[in-house]
């Protein structure tokens, strides 16, 4: 029982701070394009993706070893969607994450850069995207555990 909580423990303080490293991408996005700060926002990304790896982590580390049983999982849509839906945020957040990187190294090399209006407001956009998709997973998470889906 004590490893199960644990897992989850890291499990939630891992999503805890993905959140909290999506929402600082906002927050400077949020600033305007003439404020816009490449090496703040490549730092929050790479705190992001960590946190991302994390979140991987101790998911498998609960699904492994945790107090439900693999097939709890394994034959709930619900947790399937889940997965999904994060994968997806994953994938959008490819995006922001190459205009971040190019950004910094553009600002490196040359002290006057400024990002064009176009792409900050589409790469804001993304994030915002990023953000209510992400929103959604702690609903189905919610689901799940109550076992809404299980069909075992």
């Amino acid at each position: 029982m004590w490893k199960d909580a644990i897992f989850a423990y890291l499990h939630f303080t891992a999503i805890f701070a993905l959140v909290w490293f999506l929402a600082k991408e906002w927050t400077l996005l949020k600033a305007g394009v003439d404020k816009l700060d490449p090496r703040r926002l490549a730092l929050a990304d790479m705190g992001f993706g960590i946190s991302a790896g994390a979140v991987v982590a101790a998911g498998v580390a609960r699904l492994t070893w945790g107090a439900k049983p693999w097939a709890f999982y394994a034959h709930n849509p619900v947790f399937h969607t889940k997965m999904a839906l994060f994968v997806v945020v994953g994938l959008i957040s490819i995006a922001p994450t190459r205009a971040f990187l190019r950004w910094r190294k553009a600002a490196i090399a040359d002290a006057n850069f400024r990002v064009a209006t176009a792409e900050w407001q589409r790469i804001k956009r993304v994030v915002l995207i990023e953000m209510h998709l992400l929103g959604l997973i702690p609903l189905l998470a919610v689901l799940m555990a109550r076992g809404i889906g299980y069909r075992g």
